[in-house]
């Protein structure tokens, strides 16, 4: 998605600017996208019950949602034909998607980068913008930590810029996402991910904090690095439990640690308007990872935190409108 061309009238208050300001909502709103995450949807085995796919759809289009991340592989259709009508059947724009892959062994590389080919063809087939990686690190879920050792992050950087001519090749975006269980979760990863390259960053407001990390402070630093952006809310007493290795990853989410934004302790408001004031113009996903037990009723469960979550950023955005 390209930056967002703000336009001032001249010659004092009037129509004009009552017609900038709308445009100006109107595109911000735009910008704000689901993810079948906050659905309990999650590559994981046994990560809880999995929600068909169309009535995350369903729902996602009842909350107006205009874009959504793809899920997992499997979540929609793996022929991009078929995936395109599913998502137009519901107006739904297609963001792109989280592609975990192991960059940092020289072994495993020719397998992820063939990972990386194959979703980037899927997503721009199906018109999407952004690919973002995570730097997998070959265990079930995310329950393990691991530190690189130089060789092994000079591995993941050049495996990163080998993914970029991927995406560059499918004309997508190609962004890291630091993600707690992979080998950039904590503050020390992200800094050395940021000095050692230039690949985009997905700035995940969520993850950050688990790891043990300011997502505003990091918003500052990278601003001008931020590709996209996942909106995550977080109780951090919990997520120190997880930073300090007290709780499992996957316990946490069972007891959540993601909130709908606004109730958790993330300073969300400030990290949205840091960037906006970067120029930052892309997607606002919201994601809220979450455990289900079983198929929720029609109208309860995941979609009222969603709605809560987009009811919170809709007001950001309509608190910053004259800003």
């Amino acid at each position: 998605m390209s930056r967002v061309h703000r336009r001032t009238g001249r010659g004092g208050p009037g129509k004009e600017d009552d017609l900038v300001t709308e445009e100006l909502l109107v595109n911000q709103e735009v910008r704000i996208a689901g993810a079948p995450i906050s659905w309990g949807i999650n590559e994981v085995e046994g990560w809880g019950y999995q929600m068909g796919t169309q009535r995350v759809l369903d729902e996602a289009v009842s909350l107006g949602l205009p874009a959504i991340e793809s899920g997992p592989e499997g979540f929609l259709p793996k022929d991009p034909v078929k995936a395109s009508r599913v998502l137009g059947e519901h107006g739904l724009h297609l963001v792109g998607g989280f592609v975990p892959v192991v960059l940092h062994r020289a072994e495993a590389r020719e397998e992820g980068l063939a990972s990386v080919e194959r979703q980037a063809e899927f997503f721009a087939a199906t018109g999407a913008d952004v690919l973002m990686l995570a730097a997998d690190i070959e265990g079930e879920g995310y329950e393990e930590n691991v530190e690189l050792d130089d060789a092994g992050w000079e591995e993941l950087f050049e495996g990163l810029s080998l993914a970029e001519e991927i995406g560059a090749r499918h004309g997508l975006t190609v962004a890291m996402h630091p993600h707690f269980g992979t080998a950039i979760e904590r503050p020390h990863h992200v800094r050395r991910f940021l000095k050692g390259c230039e690949t985009g960053l997905c700035l995940d407001t969520g993850h950050l904090m688990v790891g043990g990390d300011d997502p505003v402070e990091v918003a500052q630093l990278a601003a001008e690095r931020v590709r996209i952006v996942h909106l995550k809310d977080v109780d951090r007493s919990l997520a120190g439990e997880v930073a300090e290795g007290k709780v499992g990853f996957e316990e946490a989410v069972r007891r959540g640690v993601f909130r709908p934004l606004g109730e958790g302790d993330v300073d969300t408001e400030r990290v949205i308007g840091v960037l906006e004031e970067s120029g930052y113009g892309g997607w606002y996903v919201l994601e809220q990872d979450i455990m289900l037990g079983g198929e929720p009723e029609r109208g309860r469960g995941p979609v009222e935190d969603v709605r809560k979550s987009l009811d919170f950023v809709r007001g950001v955005l309509q608190r910053r409108k004259g800003t």
